[in-house]
């Protein structure tokens, strides 16, 4: 069967977010499923099965399969655009966890249209304060994930993890923000949770930091960049219930794979 790499977020290869793409014709077992993503080794790999005028999509880690993805789903629509003969400027996605996504697409630009999280201020625990050795000065809870508001770009981007701690709270994983310095906002993500100390570019992510950085510098379009060694950058937008993430990608590798 098929298999595609494609890096997510980015106009050049190697940097951004690494993600494979299986296309299906019909859906593998999910333990088969679980051992390709986990044989691939990358943040995500997703699968797709054509159904009408829908792609169903499924996204695996290496250790479990996740509610959502953006950065894979952006992936699978680069692969479909270029390499499997998918027809029109937008293609409709159905999860099974998530419900409807789309992917548009706008000369090389491809943008998610993604439901918006909810966020709820929350206390800061210990167990918070001892996930970083930077002290935040809000800290939220999403519908899977805890964000952590700190005070500048410079201490995003040289926050240091403690993932022992980390994997103690009850959540899919850690989304620390702050005010950019030539961006609206920056981030990073951590979720050994889910099997990956760092994600490079996480766009589920951006469903938390939209609406709440929509909200602090009352604007509706923002742009940002995922702090991480390979470095994302995304275009965002609020659409009230529901987020606009916008950026590009590049194939790396195409190739085949071998089940027996």
């Amino acid at each position: 069967m098929k298999i595609y790499q494609i890096d997510a977020f980015t106009k050049s290869v190697f940097s951004g977010n690494p993600a494979a793409v299986c296309p299906l014709e019909q859906w593998l077992s999910d333990e088969i499923m679980q051992k390709i993503a986990a044989e691939n080794n990358l943040a995500e790999t997703t699968f797709y099965v054509k159904n009408g005028d829908k792609y169903e999509i499924r996204w695996f880690t290496p250790t479990v399969e996740v509610d959502l993805c953006g950065h894979a789903t952006l992936a699978a629509a680069y692969v479909l655009y270029h390499y499997e003969n998918h027809n029109g400027a937008i293609v409709q996605f159905y999860s099974p966890r998530s419900g409807d996504l789309t992917v548009t697409k706008d000369g090389d630009l491809l943008s998610l249209n993604f439901p918006t999280d909810t966020l709820e201020p929350i206390a800061l625990t210990n167990e918070i304060l001892d996930a970083f050795d930077s002290k935040p000065q809000l800290a939220f809870k999403g519908k899977t994930d805890y964000m952590l508001l700190f005070n500048s770009e410079e201490e995003i981007l040289n926050i240091t993890p403690n993932f022992d701690q980390i994997l103690k709270l009850n959540v899919r994983g850690v989304i620390v923000t702050a005010k950019g310095n030539t961006t609206d906002f920056v981030s990073r993500f951590f979720g050994p949770q889910s099997g990956i100390n760092e994600d490079p570019v996480t766009g589920s992510a951006h469903t938390t930091l939209i609406p709440y950085w929509a909200k602090e510098l009352n604007k509706t379009k923002l742009s940002a960049i995922q702090l991480s060694e390979r470095k994302g950058y995304l275009d965002c937008e609020l659409l009230g219930d529901r987020v606009r993430i916008s950026g590009y990608a590049k194939c790396y590798l195409i190739g085949n794979l071998f089940l027996d």
